[in-house]
């Protein structure tokens, strides 16, 4: 999934120093996709690996060096505070890691507001994980006293909320306030809370869930405290430098904080020396190092020849995607212009045909089409929570572990679909009915990859009689010769649930989802479902293998 940012044009030709018509003409060279042009802005589409374009000032800082108007590193001066900010070491197992940073004199319109709350949510999305590794926090610094302290505080702690009137308490906010709702899982199971005070014991922030209303940011707001908070110090401090250079562009000076001793930002870039005989290599140029460094100037790192083939690159703090010479090699085409890029022949000549299980596939998706069902794609990696804990079934002693997972949600690869389209459900609970999704892709037992399709149908009248049609449907056309019997799956209702099979052997499970299952992932109607291993349609290759 990728992030589309709004780009109003009056802010980023501003910030930009060219015409709009020159900078839509352009950005789709960079790596981009113009989603939809209207009248007052653009609306662009940019890969999450590269978050420091979530925002106009991001765009117009990449773009002016695109289009030569401004090369080479970005300097950005940063002066100490003299502020301080204290951890509690009783969020060492909550919520650890915090970054902060002081903006001065910073004047925010209607249009630089949108870009920064677009920044925020958009980090929130790609380096946050939905908050749980990274919450962002900007507050009025001129309302606030320093010196701040991030602290585990008791549950029952009372302050007003952003967008609130009144004084709740820290559980009563996970209870009735939206954002309490949508970010309780986050941080329900501690025993207690984490949160952001300042000398008179204020509170500035209850991360990852809430601001305080009394540091409301305005348009006349000129002094600004930055805090973010996670579980992932470098997405922490990513997330830091991202907004920092952000706000900078927009016209602030960056303050650093002391944080337990350690002075919060730096916005110091680093340095890789990379090989140019490896790049034109891997592009299939004949780059001179001269020519390289010119190039990479043009996406805003510093570089130089530094004999030899070698160049000596200066990467910017907000350049988080950068971790292989490879990267650097990309963004270096990317200047040269992929237009300029001859077209050959390969010298090889072959032909091709579709892979059994890519036709296989695609019969599902038209089966899946046909009898009314939306496809969705759903991740690849999951946890044994949602994959075993909330369907009641046991867990696979064939499941393929993440041997060091970034996260508690992909923990393992996906030995069903089932699950996950349940959990998609979960995501859409409170869209409109009826509600019917399929998907069809690789799972994996063991060290084996298959295939396997899944069903589900959810809406008040959902029953056994539609998930045993969907079945027979889908066998009938599919060509698989096959029989029922009572299933024991734990996550069917006994009684309305039955496998299909094939020569002895379960190929396939429908039925009703059973009430345990809906309620954790919080369904309120029914759901008819079918999950159908697709190694027993005829023509399916013989052995388990990644095609």
């Amino acid at each position: 999934m990728m992030a589309v940012i709004s780009l109003y044009y009056r802010y980023l030709e501003r910030m930009t120093g060219a015409g709009r018509g020159e900078i839509i003409q352009r950005l789709p060279m960079f790596g981009s996709d113009i989603e939809r042009v209207e009248e007052d802005h653009v609306d662009v589409e940019f890969f999450p690996s590269r978050p420091d374009l979530f925002s106009v000032e991001g765009v117009a800082r990449a773009m002016r060096g695109f289009l030569g108007l401004e090369t080479g590193l970005p300097e950005y001066r940063v002066t100490p505070s003299g502020i301080s900010f204290s951890i509690d070491p009783g969020l060492a197992c909550i919520r650890p890691y915090l970054g902060t940073a002081v903006i001065r004199g910073i004047s925010l319109d209607e249009e630089a507001i949108l870009s920064l709350m677009g920044l925020q949510e958009a980090l929130h999305w790609a380096l946050g994980r939905g908050r749980s590794k990274v919450a962002i926090g900007i507050h009025d610094l001129d309302r606030v006293t320093p010196p701040f302290r991030y602290i585990a505080e008791e549950r029952t702690r009372t302050f007003i909320p952003l967008d609130y009137d009144r004084e709740m308490t820290m559980e009563e906010i996970l209870e009735e306030h939206p954002k309490g709702r949508a970010y309780a899982d986050i941080v329900k199971n501690f025993p207690r809370f984490p949160l952001i005070v300042d000398a008179r014991d204020q509170v500035l922030s209850f991360p990852p869930i809430i601001n305080g209303e009394l540091t409301r940011v305005t348009g006349e707001s000129r002094n600004l405290l930055l805090d973010t908070t996670g579980t992932d110090e470098r997405a922490v401090m990513t997330a830091v430098n991202i907004l920092c250079t952000a706000l900078a562009d927009a016209g602030g000076r960056i303050e650093s904080v002391d944080v337990s001793g350690s002075h919060i930002p730096t916005l110091a870039p680093s340095t890789r020396l990379v090989s140019c005989a490896e790049c034109n290599s891997l592009l299939g140029v004949d780059f001179t190092p001269e020519e390289l460094s010119l190039l990479l100037e043009k996406m805003r790192f510093s570089a130089e020849p530094a004999g030899g083939d070698k160049v000596r690159v200066g990467v910017p703090c907000f350049r988080a995607d950068i971790m292989h010479d490879w990267d650097i090699f990309e963004d270096a085409a990317i200047a040269y212009g992929y237009e300029h890029f001859r077209t050959e022949i390969p010298p090889t000549f072959t032909i091709g045909r579709a892979h059994p299980v890519i036709t296989i596939a695609s019969a599902v998706r038209s089966l899946g089409s046909g009898l009314g069902y939306q496809e969705v794609i759903p991740f690849t990696l999951t946890s044994e929570r949602v994959m075993y804990g909330k369907m009641q079934r046991p867990v696979n002693p064939a499941t393929l572990c993440v041997l060091h997972p970034i996260t508690e949600e992909n923990t393992m690869v996906r030995t069903g679909i089932l699950p996950l389209l349940i959990e998609t459900l979960q995501f859409n609970r409170h869209r409109e009915l009826p509600q019917r999704l399929f998907a069809v892709g690789d799972v994996v037992a063991g060290l084996a990859t298959f295939q396997k399709a899944a069903f589900v149908s959810l809406h008040p009248a959902a029953d056994f009689s539609e998930a045993y049609a969907v079945a027979d449907a889908l066998c009938r056309e599919l060509s698989i010769p096959y029989g029922t019997e009572g299933s024991e799956d734990p996550a069917f209702i006994e009684g309305r649930r039955g496998d299909l099979m094939k020569n002895g052997r379960v190929v396939g499970t429908f039925g009703e989802i059973h009430p345990a299952v809906l309620n954790a992932f919080e369904l309120e109607h029914p759901v008819a479902a079918v999950e159908l291993d697709l190694t027993a349609v005829p023509g399916y290759p013989s052995g388990l293998g990644t095609p």
